[in-house]
């Protein structure tokens, strides 16, 4: 018996040039580009995770909004970040998420996050280079510049 299989197709499209895309070579500089693109209007309602996904020289390919959560937490699905990872073409990723009530702390569930996203990362060769926490007021925690990562 004979069914009828869907093809899947998979595409990117570059939408930013990259020689007008910023290059992250610190914290810092990565902290500045997600900040400048996180939705102020809900910066302070829930929280989010993003990954900045990079190319091999570091320079910014994209920002993606992997989930939108509650007030103290949001989840994330490993197979949706490295499906937008693998799909990008990217070799470097920085993570991030915002702490609604401006704490600067790392939480243990972020860093076994952290360390869960890390090890699959490995798996294919993609750096993890970062995870930082933006709070509203545009301060950040770097795991990086804090030995978590």
């Amino acid at each position: 018996m004979k069914g009828k299989v869907n093809e899947i197709s998979i595409s990117y499209k570059e939408r930013i040039k990259l020689f007008h895309s910023p290059n992250i070579k610190s914290s810092m500089d990565a902290a500045e580009v997600l900040y400048e693109h996180w939705d102020k209007n809900n910066i302070e309602l829930q929280e989010s995770f993003k990954v900045l996904l990079l190319n091999n020289s570091n320079k910014v390919k994209g920002i993606y909004e992997l989930s939108k959560g509650g007030i103290t937490g949001t989840l994330v699905d490993m197979r949706i970040l490295f499906a937008t990872v693998l799909k990008s073409l990217s070799v470097a990723i920085i993570l991030a998420h915002n702490h609604p009530s401006g704490k600067l702390q790392a939480s243990n569930s972020d860093i076994e996050l952290t360390k869960k996203i890390k090890n699959a990362a490995d798996l294919f060769d993609i750096k993890v280079l970062d995870h930082l926490i933006i709070t509203p007021d545009g301060n950040y925690y770097s795991f990086s510049d804090n030995d978590i990562i």
